[in-house]
């Protein structure tokens, strides 16, 4: 059996992260193997996708869900990541990595908490100049 199209993530979901990422000091937008990602040089600092049947997912793999969901994958570390990881739903913890949590987007998804997010993910990845640039304005 063929496997189904991709579904990639609304453009409003795509939109609300990009006013975020893009407003970094050099970061840039492209697409990704699936969905939209934010980088800073090669670095990916945030990955918005939908995990889906037919797809490998880490989402779907932690959390058995089968239904489409658009999750967002970002960095983190210190006792951030360590509160993130043991937080449970909307989060959870991709194991492809030890500094990537996975965030479901939804309904109920604070999108203040989000740009934070976004921003820590940036000030993980990004060359320590462009961090004290992003500190000064």
């Amino acid at each position: 059996m063929p496997k189904p199209p991709r579904i990639e993530p609304s453009g409003d979901v795509v939109a609300r992260l990009a006013a975020t990422a893009l407003a970094l000091p050099e970061a840039h937008e492209e697409d990704a193997w699936t969905g939209v990602r934010w980088r800073i040089r090669t670095r990916t600092f945030a990955h918005v996708l939908v995990a889906q049947e037919g797809y490998t997912s880490a989402y779907r793999d932690a959390t058995g869900v089968d239904e489409p969901t658009t999750v967002l994958t970002f960095r983190s570390s210190g006792d951030e990541l360590l509160a993130l990881v043991h937080a449970g739903p909307p989060f959870y913890k991709p194991p492809w990595s030890p500094t990537v949590v996975g965030m479901v987007l939804d309904e109920q998804t604070d999108w203040s908490e989000v740009a934070e997010l976004v921003t820590e993910s940036y000030r993980f990845c990004a060359p320590q100049r462009l961090v004290r640039l992003l500190d000064a304005l």
